[in-house]
């Protein structure tokens, strides 16, 4: 009897052990499934969120950034070909679009060939471009209304170009409510931008500074006339020339002074700085960070008999290319307005048409693929066929 008993408990425990391994084994093996279940699904859910909001012309997730990538400067596939008047595109609408052009002033010529390359653009591709600028030169204040006029008017589009970053937030905004794209062509706002283009202004200023530097011999003073302080075009172009400025020790930085892009107030502060001790005998570079001021640089250069010294701009605009031509300015980066312009509506109507969105936010144009420096070796080819100002 005790051999049966001791026999049934012992069988007892073995059913009882088999039953725990059984129950065990099931939970430790399908836990983690759930979880990756969970993570996909909600991973799905926010991409197919994402790609709602970028349909509904919602972008404002975007962040700006002061620098373009590798990528997108030297490889990434643009929807044109060619820059300057020689630009152009296979992109046409589907149907009846309004696109509005909204530069910062009417009277720089970086804006006008703005104006002339959104013209070619509405011409080439089918779209309807209507032009904007404030009455008052520069005045954030009045781009808002602008935006917010066109806004209710129901336009499909804005290619921009901001007095202010922070300032133009609002216009951009109501664009992202109403599900209307906005490309910026330089100066971006904080968020929401469909796409940035136009070229990389921090590139544009170190690249220039060390061109100039390298032509000067990597000696002797340097003044840069800067932009507007608090501007995000000549904060990113005036770090980029003291970046390249640093790689040369024998180079120094005699002044650097806001003269605003306009070429009157380059003239006053150049004047003003030509009175400093020891300027006209040190002085070998003049960084203007566009070319009006480095038009106005050399306008000064010459009426105070000082020669032996390299002034380089940005923009390549008709008056800086005639300098060239004539040996009065060393280069210029040709910034092409004409050619941004052109470039941000074809991304427009690309998205308008069936929702392809640009492969990055930043997409600066030209770049460094583009060649664009302009010099003596090369104005007449870019005069005949590169400009993007009008040579009538």
């Amino acid at each position: 009897m005790k051999k049966i008993l001791a026999l049934i408990c012992a069988l007892c425990m073995i059913f009882a052990l088999a039953a725990c391994a059984k129950t065990d084994a099931p939970d430790n093996s399908t836990d983690p499934a759930p979880a990756d279940a969970a993570t996909n699904t909600d991973s799905t859910a926010t991409t197919e969120d994402n790609q709602a909001e970028a349909a509904k012309g919602d972008f404002s997730a975007n962040v700006n950034v002061d620098r373009a990538t590798d990528y997108a400067k030297e490889t990434l596939v643009r929807p044109v070909t060619g820059i300057g008047r020689g630009i152009s595109t296979d992109v046409k609408a589907d149907k009846e679009y309004t696109i509005v052009c909204m530069t910062k002033n009417s009277t720089n010529p970086y804006m006008v060939g703005m104006w002339d390359g959104a013209k070619q653009a509405g011409t080439d591709m089918n779209v309807k471009v209507v032009i904007a600028a404030p009455a008052v030169d520069d005045s954030i204040e009045e781009q808002v209304s602008i935006m917010e006029t066109y806004i209710a008017q129901g336009v499909d589009g804005f290619v921009i170009h901001p007095s202010d970053s922070n300032g133009i937030q609002p216009g951009v905004d109501m664009a992202n409510e109403a599900g209307i794209p906005v490309v910026a062509i330089g100066t971006a706002s904080n968020t929401g931008c469909f796409l940035r283009t136009g070229v990389d202004y921090y590139e544009t200023g170190y690249a220039t500074m060390k061109a100039l530097c390298e032509k000067a011999g990597g000696k002797g003073g340097v003044i840069i006339l800067e932009g507007p302080a608090g501007a995000q075009n000549a904060q990113e172009r005036l770090q980029g020339a003291k970046d390249a400025l640093e790689e040369f020790p024998d180079m120094t930085l005699l002044a650097s002074q806001v003269a605003n892009f306009k070429r009157a107030e380059a003239i006053t502060v150049m004047e003003n700085l030509l009175q400093g001790a020891g300027v006209k005998e040190t002085l070998k570079v003049v960084y203007g960070a566009n070319d009006e001021m480095a038009l106005g640089a050399i306008q000064v250069l010459k009426a105070s008999d000082v020669s032996g010294v390299l002034v380089g701009g940005a923009d390549g605009n008709k008056d800086a290319s005639t300098a060239i031509k004539n040996g009065e300015l060393a280069l210029t980066y040709n910034t092409d307005p004409f050619g941004s312009t052109y470039l941000g509506i074809a991304y427009i109507v690309q998205y308008l048409n069936d929702g392809t969105l640009p492969e990055e936010y930043f997409i600066p144009f030209p770049s460094t693929r583009d060649n664009p420096f302009i010099t003596s070796e090369n104005i007449d080819e870019y005069i005949s066929s590169e400009a993007w100002f009008d040579n009538e």
